[in-house]
């Protein structure tokens, strides 16, 4: 796996991920995978639970809930209704945000 060839595209997969998350941790590649698994796993039941998950100097993780509403298709589809659902939201920390600037 190439450096070069990670920073020239736009999206990173989730091994690649995996891959680079234990190289800088200095893990093998199933640790960092369990890890990630776990971490993730956590992270969604916690929020789907209605908990706000903080990671101090990272962000927090959180439900946003949005109502119902009704929604047209199509012509030939017709109009449907959408039940109330709940999404994940992120917002990052203003220390993240400074990091992620773009430098352009």
């Amino acid at each position: 796996m190439s450096t070069s060839r990670t920073l020239d595209t736009s999206r990173v997969s989730k091994r690649e991920f995996v891959q680079r998350f234990a190289r800088r941790g200095g893990i093998s590649v199933g640790a960092a995978q369990t890890a990630y698994n776990a971490m993730i796993d956590e992270l969604v039941d916690l929020v789907s639970r209605g908990n706000t998950v903080t990671l101090t100097n990272f962000g927090k993780f959180y439900p946003q809930t949005h109502k119902g509403h009704r929604v047209q298709f199509s012509k030939d589809e017709g109009a449907g209704e959408v039940d109330d659902y709940t999404v994940l939201k992120f917002s990052a920390t203003r220390e993240v945000n400074k990091r992620v600037k773009s430098t352009d």
